[in-house]
């Protein structure tokens, strides 16, 4: 396996605060991965210690086949900040071909490339307009592209969808398919846990600075899904039965309400040794009258709940906004 991005135990401090402590993982080539987690969780930290902005006190980044970050890895890759850097008087072309230039391209070349990518985020009847007069969703995609004219091979992008309208979330979705397909590897953080499940292959999570899981999306749904969780519904005159049996603590060993959105009658935890074929004979042999009996399979967003605690999970998801 080839490996974009490798990060092996960095650590970054700030005074007496670890952002980030002793975090490892590795981003394959050609995937888009991301970096998942609570707000002031190490997201942006790390980000910025893969692009050389900060160096960390200790562990080391490998890029694109052993590149250390820093001038050598530069051309090489795209980076779209948190904190939005466009000059506000300037043009909308005339930044994009700025951008392009510092990135080594020619002037001609980087107004031709911002031209296309102008018409690509639907922004090109805009390109004369001075950036201060574009809403802050449109100034967010100039930006993005500014980070990707000159066609990086690592694509590096902190809370890309922060403030967009659905809209044009889909249209930064879109294009950071067409960067996997065209062999650019894409990683970026979000605290979005339904904007990640649309779109990652792999992600990793940290909270309060430290690794919490890492791995393929699928391979982490299915490892959740083997915990044993199975959401049934009964027929009404069912139901006595079927309590009878989930109070069988050799079958069960725990019954809960359904998770938010759900409309099922109860979801319940196997015991150890149990299996949900053993559970589905005796619901049936008892008569509970069973109309729905489903293994659960976690959303992304119930595995970041479970994984990290609820509360950091609930400040994560507040919506750009929302009350602190």
């Amino acid at each position: 396996m080839t490996v974009a991005v490798r990060v092996v135990g960095v650590t970054k401090r700030f005074g007496d605060h670890a952002a980030v402590e002793d975090v490892s993982f590795e981003v394959p080539a050609g995937v888009i991965y991301g970096v998942l987690g609570p707000n002031g969780a190490g997201k942006s930290t790390t980000l910025r210690m893969i692009n050389d902005i900060i160096a960390p006190d200790a562990g080391h980044v490998e890029l694109l086949g052993g590149l250390r970050p820093g001038p050598a890895a530069a051309p090489h890759v795209g980076f779209l900040p948190e904190e939005r850097g466009l000059y506000p008087k300037m043009r909308v072309l005339d930044t994009l071909a700025f951008m392009g230039e510092l990135r080594g391209l020619t002037g001609r070349d980087a107004r031709a490339r911002g031209e296309r990518w102008l018409e690509r985020l639907g922004l090109g009847q805009w390109r004369k307009n001075r950036i201060q007069e574009l809403s802050k969703g449109m100034q967010q995609k100039v930006q993005f592209a500014a980070a990707l004219i000159h066609e990086p091979e690592l694509v590096i992008l902190d809370e890309p969808w922060s403030g967009l309208d659905p809209i044009n979330a889909d249209v930064l979705r879109e294009v950071v398919r067409e960067q996997q397909a065209a062999g650019h590897t894409v990683l970026f953080s979000t605290h979005l846990m339904e904007q990640a499940e649309q779109i990652c292959e792999h992600i990793f999570i940290i909270a309060r600075g430290r690794k919490v899981l890492d791995g393929r999306l699928a391979d982490v749904k299915r490892a959740a899904a083997a915990d044993g969780r199975i959401a049934l519904g009964f027929a009404a005159d069912g139901r006595a039965a079927a309590d009878a049996v989930l109070a069988d603590r050799a079958l069960v060993a725990q019954v809960r309400a359904p998770r938010p959105g759900d409309h099922a009658d109860v979801e319940v935890e196997l015991a150890a040794g149990a299996t949900a074929q053993a559970l589905l004979a005796a619901l049936v042999g008892a008569g509970a009258g069973v109309r729905r009996f489903e293994v659960v399979t976690p959303t992304l967003h119930q595995i970041f709940v479970e994984r990290v605690g609820r509360g950091a999970a609930e400040v994560a998801e507040r919506r750009p906004g929302e009350a602190a």
